[in-house]
């Protein structure tokens, strides 16, 4: 009987666990479904109003800043700077003196590489001398002894030349006029290598937008197109440029064919200092552009089997419209029933 009474209240426990967890789901799906539709009610929807403006086609291709004129100076050859007449920031002139090497170990070569072709061509003079009435029935012991000889002279010549140039360019002038963006080793008296950037100019008046447009981009392109311009760096402020080049061939190196457009600053008031080499951004190609036109964000343009529309007054309220030209984030919108100052939703 015990065992009777034992296995009934089991039973009834295990149904009232299973009424309790039926009852629990019930709940929360039922708190859950209220939550959706307070949200709903809740949310704010949003609404545009139809405005009269420009509206403009774009192509956007990134890129960074470049310049005609930027240079990067090395001596030709290792030595121990003697002196420094520049800093970081100097406007220069061209043909002005940037740095120079000590040249006593350079006159030295120099006078040493001088020597050693002097004697070179006295010996070649003398070998020459000794075969001159040989030059028909000249031995293989002479020729070797010629031959050798001038060989060697050229060896000196070239030895003489190498260091006549590293003496003559002992001092670094700047190419151009510009401005001093590194001076690698401001005072004397350091050992550098012949490898190793000493001194970087730019010239700021020269320096325009670099950008790389694939085939299929090129196309839409051309010389005189106007360009908006953002750096990354100034997110908040559009610089005016032109297109100046578009390049026949495709850039090497590249993984697919791209070929490289020069786009030239409109409006940069010579304000040069705020912007650096390699600043990258986004230049917007205008490639249509329609004035005095009714527009709207184009997120608040849909789509049906039956047309374009827009929910004109309320949410729901479907007016079918005509688009037009379309941008990144407006599209001009015409028709009957739609005009300048309507309050259409999202």
């Amino acid at each position: 009987m015990k065992e009777k009474e034992k296995g009934n209240f089991v039973k009834r426990l295990f149904r009232n666990k299973k009424r309790l967890v039926i009852l629990a789901t019930v709940l929360i799906a039922g708190f859950l479904i209220w939550r959706f539709i307070a949200s709903r009610k809740s949310g704010k929807v949003e609404t545009a109003e139809v405005k009269r403006g420009t509206v403009s086609e774009e192509l956007i291709l990134s890129g960074q800043i470049n310049a005609d004129e930027y240079v990067a100076l090395t001596f030709p050859a290792s030595g121990q700077i003697a002196w420094v007449g520049v800093k970081e920031g100097d406007k220069v002139k061209k043909g002005q003196a940037l740095t120079k090497l000590d040249t006593v170990t350079l006159n030295t070569v120099f006078q040493q590489a001088r020597a050693t072709l002097r004697a070179a061509e006295a010996t070649v003079q003398n070998i020459h001398d000794q075969v001159k009435d040989h030059s028909g029935d000249e031995t293989y012991v002479q020729k070797d002894t010629r031959t050798t000889a001038e060989a060697a002279k050229d060896r000196a010549y070239e030895a003489y030349i190498a260091a006549e140039y590293n003496l003559r360019n002992s001092t670094l002038a700047s190419p151009f006029s510009g401005i001093v963006t590194l001076v690698a080793h401001p005072f004397p008296g350091v050992n550098v290598l012949a490898t190793e950037t000493q001194v970087e100019i730019i010239n700021p008046e020269t320096i325009y937008f670099d950008v790389a447009a694939d085939q299929s981009e090129v196309t839409s392109l051309k010389i005189g197109q106007k360009v908006n311009i953002v750096l990354d760096s100034y997110p908040e402020e559009e610089i005016k440029g032109e297109v100046i080049f578009i390049s026949y061939t495709p850039k090497p190196g590249e993984a697919g064919t791209v070929y490289k457009i020069r786009v030239k600053f409109l409006d940069f008031d010579n304000n040069f200092e705020k912007f650096r080499l390699a600043m990258g951004g986004d230049a917007k190609f205008i490639l249509n552009e329609k004035e005095s036109v009714l527009y709207l964000p184009s997120k608040f343009v849909n789509s049906d089997t039956d047309g374009k529309y827009v929910n004109k007054g309320k949410a729901g309220n479907k007016v079918y419209i005509t688009v037009g030209l379309e941008g990144e984030d407006l599209v001009e919108v015409s028709g009957e029933n739609i005009k300048e100052g309507d309050i259409v939703y999202d």
